[in-house]
């Protein structure tokens, strides 16, 4: 299985890269071909709401000149997709809201008898990491992510929120190995 991974958090070695990395491990383990996206470097602009995209069927048919194009590319060609992210006010970090947003171009007339997308059937799963607990914290979150997945006709493989981080390196091996059952989980 073709799997693309957004690290949406602005430390490249972060709470949320030290989980990634024990996923992406386990998924080649298993062996699928992982292909992981660093976010943060990149030309993200937001969704400018103008509806070009709306124009074409058959292809993303965004008209803004950034790095977004590609990534949506990435995604399109893969059976899974990874979204992971710090929890930042109850919600994405701003680099992969950015993609999130951009993912309107993906799907055409949605609630329609016709609603169609690009990614229809795709496995989608997210991973956050978080200083405090789920409740009246990360549910939004997880809540918005479902609700995204109507319009791409995704296929939710999955959540995984890590509640009190603080440093990467206080992630222990508890943390690992729920990593690792999750990797397990989102391809099966």
């Amino acid at each position: 299985m073709k799997v693309t991974i957004l690290q949406g958090s602005a430390r490249k070695k972060g709470n949320t890269a030290r989980v990634l990395t024990w996923v992406e491990a386990e998924l080649e383990n298993l062996g699928h071909k992982v292909d992981g996206i660093y976010l943060h470097p990149l030309n993200l602009k937001g969704c400018m709401g103008c509806g070009k995209c709306k124009e074409k069927t058959d292809t993303i048919g965004c008209i803004q000149k950034d790095d977004v194009p590609g990534v949506l590319e990435k995604m399109i060609d893969s059976q899974l997709v990874i979204f992971s992210s710090p929890l930042y006010f109850w919600g994405f970090s701003a680099q992969i809201k950015a993609v999130i947003d951009r993912t309107y171009s993906l799907y055409t007339n949605a609630n329609m008898p016709d609603h169609a997308s690009l990614v229809d059937g795709q496995r989608q799963a997210l991973i956050a990491t978080g200083a405090g607990g789920y409740d009246q914290n990360a549910e939004g979150m997880v809540d918005g992510f479902g609700r995204m997945q109507k319009y791409h006709k995704a296929i939710n493989a999955g959540t995984l929120f890590i509640n009190s981080c603080t440093t990467p390196d206080a992630l222990d091996e508890s943390v690992r190995q729920k990593a690792v059952e999750f990797a397990r989980k989102i391809v099966s």
